[in-house]
C-alpha cells in the first residue's frame, strides 16, 4: 500500500514515506516541511553523494520517517527541479522579490539591474519593491516609476514602518515560493516579519535544533507565509556579478529592448557602438530609460572584457 500526498501512513507501509520541501540545511542536516505534519530533521542518503547531487533549500523531496516522536527522517529522493541558482544555492523559485529603498539608502541602479538580469537568465519572474515610501518625496517615487514602469516588472512602493501596501504584497506572494533579494539597510527583515505575522509553522522542538551553530543567519532559509506560500531569505544575494553568460545574450535580459529587436541596421546588433541601432535610438529618444541603457552598456563591456582574458 502507498501513502497519500500528506504522508498519512496506510496499512502495510513501514516506514512512513512523505513528501515535503527543504526549508533549511545546516551541517549535513536538512529540515523538511511537510504540510500538515511539521518539520522533520533529515539526513540525505549516501546515494546523492555518489551521484554528485546535493539537496538544496527549496527542493521538493521524498523522505521516510525514522523516528516519528523526534520528527527525524531520511531524504530518499529529490524530485525534479524547476530551476536552480548557484549563488545562493537554492532550487524551485517561482519568483523573486527585489527589494530596494526609495531613499536612505538611495537605490544603486546598477546593482538593481544586475539582480533583474540574473533573474531573466534563469527565467524567474521578478517583482520590484521599493520600501521606505513613507520617508520619500513624491519626485523620488516618480523618478523610480519613470525608470522601471516601461520594463514590465510589477512595481510596488511599500512602507514596512507604516505597513503600507503590505496586503498587496502578500497577494503577489500567495501560493508561490519567492526569493527575496536586495542590499542591506532597505528593510527586508521588517518586510519579512510583517509578511509572516500570524503564521506559526508546526515546528515543535525542531526550532531549537535549527538554531544550533553560530552561522545560521548565513544560510538560505525558507519561511512559511501560509499554506503553499514561502519566502526565501537569501543572504548571498546582496552582491553579485552578471554570471557566466555570452555578451550576445545580455540584450534579451532587458525586456524593454524587445520591441526594437530586428529593427537595427545590422543583424546581431549588440546595441552598443553599431550605427543604425534602433535600441540606441530609442534610448536617445527617451523611450528606453537612459539609466537602464547605460547599465546595459556597462555589463556588456564587462562580459566583453571577461571573454578577452
Amino acid at each position: 500500500m502507498g501513502t497519500d500526498h500528506q504522508g498519512i501512513k496506510q496499512k502495510d507501509e513501514r516506514p512512513t514515506k512523505m513528501q515535503g520541501k527543504i526549508i533549511k540545511g545546516i551541517a549535513g542536516f536538512y529540515y523538511v516541511h511537510v504540510v500538515g505534519s511539521g518539520v522533520y530533521e533529515c539526513k540525505a542518503k549516501g546515494i546523492f553523494r555518489k551521484d554528485g547531487v546535493k539537496p538544496l533549500v527549496g527542493d521538493d523531496v521524498e523522505m521516510e520517517v525514522t523516528h516519528e516522536k523526534d520528527m527525524e527522517g531520511n531524504i530518499m529522493q529529490i524530485l525534479p527541479r524547476k530551476n536552480e541558482l548557484v549563488r545562493p544555492a537554492v532550487a524551485n523559485i517561482d519568483q523573486a522579490l527585489v527589494v530596494f529603498a526609495v531613499t536612505k539608502p538611495k537605490p544603486h541602479f546598477n546593482l538593481l539591474d544586475r539582480f533583474l538580469v540574473m533573474m531573466e537568465t534563469k527565467e524567474i519572474p521578478a517583482i520590484l519593491c521599493f520600501n521606505k515610501a513613507d520617508i520619500a518625496e513624491d519626485p523620488e517615487i516618480a523618478g523610480l516609476k519613470e525608470v522601471y514602469e516601461s520594463c514590465g516588472y510589477p512595481l510596488l512602493f511599500t512602507s514596512a514602518k507604516q505597513e503600507e501596501n503590505i496586503d498587496r504584497l502578500k497577494a503577489l506572494l500567495r501560493g508561490k515560493t519567492t526569493a527575496i533579494a536586495g542590499p542591506s539597510g532597505v528593510g527586508k527583515s521588517s518586510l519579512i516579519n510583517l509578511l509572516q505575522s500570524g503564521v506559526k509553522m508546526e515546528t515543535g522542538s525542531i526550532s531549537r535544533k535549527i538554531e544550533r551553530g553560530k552561522h545560521t543567519t548565513r544560510h538560505s532559509e525558507l519561511i512559511m507565509l501560509g499554506e503553499g506560500s514561502y519566502i526565501m531569505d537569501t543572504p548571498g544575494f546582496s552582491s553579485l556579478y552578471v554570471g557566466d553568460m555570452e555578451k550576445e545574450d545580455l540584450k534579451y535580459c532587458f525586456p524593454e529592448f524587445a520591441p526594437y529587436e530586428g529593427k537595427c541596421r545590422f543583424n546581431g546588433c549588440g546595441h552598443v557602438h553599431e550605427p543604425g541601432c534602433a535600441v540606441k535610438q530609442a534610448a536617445e529618444d527617451g523611450k528606453i530609460h537612459r539609466i537602464r541603457y547605460e547599465d546595459y552598456v556597462l555589463m556588456y563591456r564587462e562580459l566583453q572584457e571577461r571573454k578577452r582574458y
